[in-house]
């Protein structure tokens, strides 16, 4: 296996990236952009240019990572060449399907035969990331590692656009599949976020759609500890999100991506399940950035040059501000030199869940797909 990785920037244009791998194919490019880069098809098509035939796979961000460093307003990249390891690419249009159903069809578009593991990028305000994994998981059953994250937006909430093989655009989800025994892939999460203030019973949802807690407004509730940042919702309910502890006992923690203020609703990323119970959440320097390290030490790096992508919550950069690399610096000591780094800062994050092994949708969490090759 072998990985080129390349970024651009408007002060430096195209720079090759150390360590990097100097490939002649490539069997897929990963790529994230900022929603500010300048005329982004001439970009991509000097990308294509540099791996012509491979397919370029890659979402909006809210910052991008490379190496060692977070950006913005550019686009990072890495090209994968496996020696063995057969990949299949994938996209659907979610339209006016339920995300269940948009799973279930993307999961039909890949041949099911020695699918070891899925990478999957999704428009990140028109799905239920919850519902979205069931339906994956509905036909290609709980043995393939599905890893991934929803597109961002800065920190805007608008539009948020997912390229495979062609421009990216809104109201997609695509998808990397890894076939064969050759490939290994590893994950971890860590989040580090601490609850704070009293537990309080969901007593009205619906999927993604929280209504009220403690048979009160939920909105109402929130903006009472938001105060002075209320006008600034939806982006600055990611300063504190909300610990979901479900009926069955799992855990995960959720971040507001709409809001209306008609009905009092708060609309998440992923499931907020009626009974369940939902305590705020904030954070600090330390236990973030010790996350990431926890989170790359549960991925299992393999020995030799790997690919590391780092899918982190658009929250935790907003609260890091200029520590934010710090995490991603944590992450990589950890990874090690093999390791070739890149990622982004999500709407949410796919991944198994640390304690149940079970793929979820998490918020405000630094997840961590290794990937390599026997």
């Amino acid at each position: 296996m072998r990985v080129s990785q390349l970024a651009w920037t408007p002060g430096q244009g195209w720079e090759d990236m150390r360590p990097s791998d100097d490939l002649s194919r490539a069997d897929f490019v990963l790529y994230f952009f900022g929603p500010g880069v300048p005329d982004l098809a001439a970009r991509l098509a000097e990308l294509q240019a540099r791996f012509p035939g491979a397919p370029l796979v890659g979402c909006s961000t809210g910052g991008e990572i490379i190496g060692e460093e977070v950006f913005d307003g550019s686009l990072v990249a890495s090209a994968v060449s496996f020696d063995t390891t057969p990949v299949r690419i994938a996209k659907v249009e979610i339209g006016d399907d339920e995300s269940r159903a948009v799973g279930r069809r993307l999961a039909a578009e890949l041949p099911g035969d020695g699918l070891r593991a899925l990478f999957i990028l999704s428009d990140g305000t028109r799905i239920n990331g919850s519902d979205l994994i069931r339906g994956l998981q509905e036909i290609l059953g709980a043995d393939v590692t599905i890893t991934g994250g929803l597109a961002g937006d800065g920190a805007d909430f608008k539009v948020t656009h997912v390229g495979a093989g062609d421009q990216p655009r809104p109201g997609r989800v695509a998808a990397i599949g890894l076939y064969g025994d050759a490939v290994t892939v590893g994950h971890g999460s860590y989040g580090g976020w601490q609850p704070f203030g009293p537990e309080r019973r969901i007593t009205g949802s619906a999927g993604n759609v929280l209504h009220t807690l403690d048979n009160q407004p939920a909105l109402d509730l929130y903006k009472r500890y938001l105060g002075d940042l209320v006008p600034e919702l939806p982006g600055s309910a990611l300063l504190f999100p909300l610990r979901i502890v479900r009926p069955d006992g799992g855990e995960v923690v959720r971040t507001v991506v709409g809001t209306d203020d008609a009905t009092n609703a708060m609309v998440f990323a992923g499931d907020v399940p009626e009974g369940s119970v939902a305590q705020l959440m904030r954070a600090s320097f330390e236990k973030l950035i010790d996350g990431a390290g926890e989170a790359a030490g549960m991925a299992a790096a393999p020995q030799g040059t790997h690919l590391a992508i780092l899918v982190s919550c658009i929250g935790r950069k907003l609260v890091l501000g200029q520590r934010v690399a710090e995490e991603v610096e944590s992450a990589a000591e950890i990874l090690g030199g093999g390791a070739r780094t890149l990622g982004f800062y999500s709407y949410g994050e796919i991944s198994p869940h640390a304690r149940t092994g079970a793929c979820e949708l998490h918020n405000q969490t630094m997840t961590i797909t290794t990937i390599g090759e026997r």
